[in-house]
């Protein structure tokens, strides 16, 4: 059933023609909108990749996920910097300050002036830490062109975790969808298991302390 589903698919030429302006709408609405699974993305992305027999397909992947969340970060920052310059601030700063936990953003804004724009790249890396990192440095008043700067190497970094992540699912099956299946629930798991660490361990102290 899946080999004849997979027979029937257009021929690669045209899945890239179409993939590829896909997964860069998909990546720079995601940094702007965090509630969509980029890398998960990118990821399921790298893994057709990785099967496919065109050249460089791999990293054109790798080049239009990183370009992708630049673009969506640099947007997002933007605007945020329109808000904190706005008496009355913007929806998108608002938004910003909502999506960021209060102790996540102090930390965020701890290493922000103990490491400067080199925190940038970590914050990306780290499941939940843009929007606070983002956050700060927006609080910090720091300049559109700093932010680029520290930003480039993030996205760099980030777009080249999750593709290995998806190389490494493609290598381990022969199927496309399984390799598919195989880096999406290896991207769910590194994105959630540091939240739930944290969950256990103030689970934790709250009944030492009690």
């Amino acid at each position: 059933m899946i080999e004849e589903w997979a027979r029937q698919l257009p021929p690669e030429s045209t899945q890239q023609a179409i993939a590829y302006p896909s997964l860069f709408l998909l990546v720079a609405l995601g940094a702007l909108v965090p509630v969509i699974p980029t890398g998960a993305i990118v990821s399921s992305a790298a893994v057709v990749a990785f099967h496919q027999t065109a050249p460089f397909a791999l990293l054109v992947v790798f080049v239009t996920a990183a370009c992708a969340a630049f673009v969506g970060d640099v947007a997002l920052y933007w605007l945020g910097r329109r808000g904190v310059r706005s008496k009355n601030g913007s929806r998108w700063l608002a938004a910003l300050r909502g999506r960021a936990a209060p102790d996540r953003l102090e930390q965020a804004q701890a290493k922000l002036r103990a490491h400067r724009v080199s925190v940038l790249v970590l914050s990306r890396l780290v499941p939940a830490g843009r929007i606070p990192v983002m956050l700060a440095c927006l609080l910090a008043e720091m300049p559109l062109r700093r932010f680029v700067r520290g930003n480039v190497p993030a996205c760099l970094a980030w777009a080249a975790t999750y593709a290995l992540i998806g190389i490494l699912g493609g290598s381990l099956f022969a199927r496309p969808w399984e390799g598919v299946a195989a880096a999406v629930a290896l991207t769910v798991l590194v994105s959630t298991a540091p939240a739930a660490w944290r969950r256990v361990r103030r689970g934790r102290a709250d009944r030492q302390h009690a």
